[in-house]
């Protein structure tokens, strides 16, 4: 079914390769995978500073910055998965690399996320690329001569698959990377409601409504929202929000309009800046079968897919000193593109 790709050799674009990932004797379970960094792994240190871009509608996201733009040889641009931030471990952990690297990096929180409300109604979702595009223009007009790449981990991975795809003849990144994407929502959300997953769920989702109750003290949803906060404190389920909050919130007719129109499946064939996906088969937070066919991939897409790594974990070396593989696949695949200029042609590889 696969082909071979390994780590320091050319990425095999419009291709579904075998990823060369391969988990320790004692990281083979998925939940080890991804729980271990999240919980037990020792973050990495990382000097960073903040910063509030304003947006066009008044609002604004919190970006968060590691790294000397001017002294670096890349600026690499990021986007946290649901309920995310910099306290994340993917996140914090891959900065941390990246300005080892040579490279700076910023990443945009979402909207209400990184422990401060927004302050209109409007959130975040796996579809909303507004704001990410917006972010992605500023920093072009701030830093015109610097070479830009991005980064997504989950939710962020699908929204910005799906902005490649809405914005095909885009200059400003050379090169994109996509973890842990998942790319059918409906099929993740069935699947993350079953068995041990729903306790990612239930974390996640609490997280979730604990936000916007804090944002309905300030923001009258009254003529927005059909729910009360009683029934909200009693959704079960990510379809429970996404069909009461997010669709109604962001203009979808319901949950299953919202997940039509904003899996990243649907949008992999319309990208043509070069992407590298990576992608475990035994993602707790979604269905083996989610893994999309060839035929759905464009000829600057490459889809690197493992049997193990979990959600966003890819975690090798020993217990007590642990490495994530993610980190290297990221800067052997970012290097042609913003650190060695020579080979860069603006064309994959």
């Amino acid at each position: 079914m696969f082909s071979k790709s390994q780590t320091n050799q050319n990425v095999r674009y419009g291709e579904i390769v075998e990823s060369d990932f391969v988990p320790p004797w004692w990281a083979k379970n998925r939940h080890v995978q991804t729980i271990f960094p999240r919980f037990i792994q020792r973050r990495a240190k990382l000097n960073y500073r903040k910063e509030k871009l304003a947006l066009p509608d008044g609002d604004f996201v919190n970006l968060i910055w590691a790294g000397d733009v001017q002294k670096s040889s890349g600026l690499i641009a990021m986007f946290h998965g649901l309920e995310g931030s910099i306290r994340s471990h993917y996140t914090n952990d891959m900065m941390a690399n990246f300005v080892k690297q040579g490279y700076s990096v910023v990443l945009m929180h979402f909207r209400g996320c990184g422990g401060e409300q927004n302050i209109t109604p409007k959130a975040y979702h796996s579809g909303e690329t507004g704001d990410a595009w917006y972010f992605l223009n500023w920093l072009e007009q701030k830093f015109p001569e610097t070479r830009k790449a991005a980064m997504g981990f989950s939710l962020g991975a699908n929204m910005l698959l799906k902005l490649l795809s809405e914005q095909p003849r885009q200059k400003i990144i050379r090169a994109a990377m996509a973890v842990s994407t998942p790319f059918n929502l409906a099929l993740c959300a069935s699947s993350i409601n079953q068995g041990f997953s729903k306790v990612y769920q239930t974390y996640l989702l609490k997280s979730m409504v604990n936000n916007l109750l804090i944002k309905m003290r300030s923001i009258d949803y009254g003529k927005l929202l059909n729910v009360t906060e009683s029934q909200i404190k009693q959704f079960r389920s990510f379809r429970d929000f996404d069909e009461n909050i997010t669709a109604p919130l962001h203009g979808f007719a319901g949950a299953d309009d919202y997940y039509q129109k904003c899996s990243a499946v649907n949008f992999l064939n319309g990208i043509a800046t070069p992407t590298l996906v990576v992608h475990a088969k035994d993602d707790p937070f979604m269905h083996k079968s989610i893994v999309p066919a060839s035929n759905t991939l464009s000829p600057s897409v490459c889809l690197e897919v493992s049997e193990n790594g979990g959600h966003v974990g890819f975690m090798q070396g020993t217990p007590w000193r642990p490495k994530i593989w993610m980190q290297q696949r990221a800067n052997s695949f970012f290097k042609p593109f913003i650190a060695d200029t020579e080979v860069f042609s603006g064309d994959p590889i």
